[in-house]
């Protein structure tokens, strides 16, 4: 009995000394035992506590579910039920207690609610949070993931195009993405990736272009703390890193200095970075998927691009079409364009028919990126339920009107009036998909007028139908 006597005293010397509170219940979650700091937590004292139900003071106490179900808890956040106490949140670990026989005959809780470990759970509970974030997000991106199913665009150029990216990526050999700017590089080289095997690593995106020359190499290949005068304490890892076993897009890489070029090449060769500052390497397994609207072939023969970079990332090259080649894809994407934002916006704006014609007569510069800026420039200023030539910046209808006036030079009337007719009827089978009887009721003509019609400009309609 002094033995057990001894024990109890040291016991309560414990819970006299620690910061931390500890409360001990029996299988019916009456309190046998609580220290002074936990009392003075829940606003109580331990002659009013024991004895009691550890629901009169903790509600929602998980203490009866434990010994029931035999489990133990670490360093779980408790929140506690408004009003209370002051605090809301502690780390509690909880277990229940065996005899000899394996008989479960008591439940203990440690609670920690000092000010420093109250700091320690609010920052795991901010990452936590940052993480869900980061989690949403990430399956927003792959819910929304760019697919070659998803590319819109009918022309059979565009659709071969689509083809062969979509046996591309079953590979991992690197990418070169060429052609002008708007025209999908950085689409077509996430759909790439979106359709490899690498689909589950990330996808890192960094514009050569946008980045100054000074800090390219750290934002590449990363680097340690203290490496250099502000930077970041603990270091930074760098995009090649961040992207292990995934894809590393690296677009207008037709800027990066000649420098950098020479480090990227020993990177590819190697398959290992190092971070500036770091004396290890760093083994790294990536795709690379490059971008340019410049002509690197021009520039090796200039002295202004690497030649054995060159040859290491145009393995395979894909030249992206521009916007003008694929016309009959100009009104899809901009009624697609159209539809998404009358879906943000809760609107049923359409295009007029003269706005139709307009667009696919453009010579689209600046390709599918332009069209998508005219719609939503077209749309902010629209007053009505119908885009109008009026909305249209003025570049637009001032080469729609030199079309005219080319037209009027070149053609007497009737043979204008049969290209503008020919016009009409490929924007109705382009609307229709390629369906006679729908893109007649459009044109408001009989579908056997409409055949004559299809007949005389020599219009097939499966170019229109949806593939």
């Amino acid at each position: 009995m002094e033995k057990e006597t001894r024990y109890f005293e040291i016991f309560n010397k414990v819970l006299e000394l620690t910061d931390d509170g500890f409360i001990v219940t029996d299988i019916d979650g009456i309190i046998l035992d609580i220290n002074e700091k936990y009392c003075k937590f829940l606003k109580t004292t331990k002659k009013e506590a024991v004895g009691k139900s550890i629901f009169k003071f903790i509600p929602n106490s998980k203490m009866l579910d434990i010994v029931e179900n035999r489990y133990t808890e670490e360093s779980v956040i408790h929140t506690y039920e408004e009003g209370t106490t002051e605090e809301t949140k502690v780390i509690v670990s909880r277990s229940y207690v065996e005899d000899d026989n394996n008989n479960v005959v008591a439940g203990v809780a440690q609670v920690k609610f000092r000010l420093d470990s109250l700091d320690a759970a609010k920052k795991l509970m901010e990452q936590y949070s940052t993480l869900n974030y980061y989690k949403e997000q990430y399956q927003a991106l792959q819910e929304n993931a760019y697919e070659f199913d998803h590319l819109i665009g009918e022309d059979p150029v565009f659709e071969v195009q689509k083809r062969r990216a979509s046996h591309i990526s079953k590979t991992h050999f690197s990418v070169l993405l060429t052609g002008e700017t708007g025209t999908g590089k950085e689409v077509f080289a996430k759909a790439i990736h979106n359709s490899s095997d690498r689909k589950d690593y990330p996808m890192i995106s960094i514009n050569c272009a946008a980045i100054p020359n000074e800090l390219l190499e750290s934002e590449l290949f990363g680097y340690e703390e203290g490496a250099f005068t502000g930077a970041k304490k603990g270091g930074k890892k760098g995009k090649f890193e961040i992207a292990n076993h995934g894809t590393l897009f690296l677009d207008e890489i037709g800027d990066m200095p000649l420098s950098m070029q020479a480090k990227l090449l020993r990177v590819l060769e190697e398959k290992k970075v190092d971070p500036i500052g770091s004396t290890s390497s760093i083994p790294i397994d990536i795709r690379l998927i490059c971008a340019t609207r410049k002509n690197l072939h021009e520039m090796v023969l200039n002295g202004t691009f690497r030649e054995d970079l060159f040859y290491r990332i145009n393995v395979i090259n894909l030249e992206m079409i521009p916007l003008r080649n694929r016309r009959n894809d100009i009104n899809l994407l901009a009624k697609y364009f159209l539809e998404c934002l009358n879906e943000e916006y809760r609107k049923e704006i359409d295009f007029s028919e003269e706005v139709k014609i307009c667009l696919y007569s453009y010579n689209w510069p600046g390709n599918v990126r332009e069209l998508d800026n005219i719609i939503k420039s077209a749309y902010a200023v629209c007053d009505g339920l119908q885009i109008r030539l009026k909305d249209l910046p003025s570049r637009l209808v001032r080469d729609k009107q030199s079309d005219v006036n080319q037209l009027e030079k070149e053609m007497n009337y009737h043979k204008a009036m049969e290209k503008f007719e020919e016009q009409l009827i490929r924007n109705y089978l382009l609307q229709s998909r390629g369906n006679v009887q729908k893109a007649a009721d459009l044109a408001k003509i009989h579908r056997s007028l409409l055949y004559k019609k299809l007949q005389k400009y020599n219009i097939s309609i499966y170019e229109y139908r949806k593939r």
